[in-house]
């Protein structure tokens, strides 16, 4: 068995909702009070989240007569020491709820959480801080409050700082801070804390690009020094790129456990409602007119299967089945990329010499475009096709949105992205080839 940092298993949360608390649930008061009678310890401990509502059907029964809702329905993962687990999935999922009861911020209504080891958390932006305080001061509460001491929280005083950016304003009270400067210090201290487990909730996304790949990097030093880390973010990009591993929730239960590309594509490709093939089995349903009608989309690997995510490194192809209803037109299919933002990444149409100019006959035609590896950057790509004829021109079907593919680049450094792991822009990422020529004499003025 690995050595294990995290171990949730069967977890649940119940609220109630519009209802006045009822005897033996806890309060947040409570919970506080409770967090704050047993301060963080240096020292590797275990430590079991019971529930303390009643569970299972006891639990149903006695909420039976209120509105009520499961933020999570048994959730159960387990988290090796030294791995990063990404945690996807849309808002309301229960998410942060999960990270809630992993950091004892709230209790479980069943089911049982351990967490081996001491615990950073950093669920919201400048959490722990004083509006009064300065960004100096608010360093030593917030790192009190993580559990870090004074000694500690002094060695690594300088590197914060540095790490936040904030050297020219550490003395100004943190209410005058922006929120980008609240989240680089928020995180600076947690990051810095010698903690086993860091807990990291979207807060990420209020920093800018530049200050986001530095929270990359340090979250890479950080797994490469042994310690765990939970990543809850909405960049499907950076979580398969930072993460081995995630987890998708919806509805409060766990989706999906595996090789974070694979989680990333099921959870972009389901929430947004699409998938790498579509079929019209009915022609009379299908997009299209009297002239032409599309009965079918997909993406393919070589092999000709069908798949949401693909390498980066190989080739994609798309293949378009539609069937010719009348003769006497001249027909182009044509295919066009969308990016997630709805930027057109590029239009290709069939050209085929056999075809090019040529009336096409009454029946069914497969036209397939290959894309080639090291061509398309990270990310989701929408897939539209269509069918026009020149001269005349008209558009027999134009279907938007219809299939959808999530690409995924790899960590191995052999693709366009080289060594390099923070973002890169644009919607094709071009493996070029580059040339250079070595003097091995310096240069002078002559």
């Amino acid at each position: 068995m690995p050595d294990l940092a995290v171990r949730v298993e069967n977890l649940g949360k119940y609220y109630s909702i519009g209802t006045r608390v009822r005897p033996g649930q806890v309060m947040l008061r409570d919970a506080l009070s409770r967090l704050l009678s047993s301060p963080f310890r240096k020292l590797v401990r275990q430590e079991a989240v019971e529930p303390t509502t009643p569970s299972g059907e006891a639990a149903a029964a006695r909420y039976a007569s209120v509105d009520h809702i499961w933020a999570l329905r048994d959730v159960s993962f387990d988290v090796p020491r030294g791995q990063i687990l990404g945690i996807v999935g849309p808002n309301g999922a229960g998410k942060s709820t999960l990270l809630k009861i992993l950091s004892r911020i709230t209790e479980p209504t069943e089911g049982r959480a351990e967490l081996r080891g001491r615990i950073a958390s950093l669920l919201e932006v400048g959490v722990g801080f004083h509006p009064e305080l300065t960004g100096r001061e608010n360093i030593y509460l917030s790192g009190a409050l993580l559990g870090m001491r004074k000694t500690e929280i002094t060695r690594n005083l300088d590197e914060i700082i540095a790490f936040a950016e904030v050297e020219k304003f550490v003395e100004t009270p943190v209410k005058h801070y922006s929120s980008g400067m609240y989240v680089r210090l928020a995180f600076a201290v947690a990051a810095h804390l010698e903690s086993e487990i860091l807990i990291v909730d979207e807060v990420l996304a209020v920093g800018d690009s530049a200050f986001q790949r530095k929270c990359i990097n340090k979250m890479e030093d950080v797994r490469q020094h042994g310690r765990t880390i939970l990543f809850v973010s909405h960049n499907m990009a950076v979580v398969a790129r930072l993460c081995q591993r995630a987890i998708l929730i919806s509805d409060g239960m766990v989706q999906k456990d595996g090789p974070s590309a694979e989680v990333v594509g099921a959870y972009l490709l389901s929430h947004l409602q699409t998938t790498s093939e579509r079929s019209w089995p009915v022609l009379a349903a299908a997009p299209g007119d009297d002239v032409a009608r599309l009965r079918s989309l997909r993406i393919c690997d070589e092999a000709g299967g069908s798949h949401d995510t693909v390498d980066i490194r190989r080739p994609v192809t798309v293949e378009m089945i539609y069937d010719v209803l009348k003769t006497g037109w001249v027909l182009w299919p044509y295919l066009l990329f969308y990016s997630e933002a709805g930027i057109c990444a590029f239009v290709t149409r069939e050209l085929d010499q056999e075809w090019r100019a040529r009336e096409r006959p009454i029946g069914r035609f497969v036209s397939t475009v290959q894309i080639p590896g090291n061509f398309l950057a990270e990310g989701v790509l929408f897939v539209a096709g269509g069918v026009y004829s020149n001269p005349p021109f008209r558009i027999h079907f134009y279907e938007r949105d219809a299939v959808a593919f999530h690409v995924n680049d790899t960590h191995d450094g052999d693709s366009a992205r080289g060594d390099w792991q923070g973002d890169d822009p644009g919607v094709v990422r071009p493996l070029l080839p580059w040339s250079n020529v070595f003097q091995p004499t310096p240069p002078t003025d002559s």
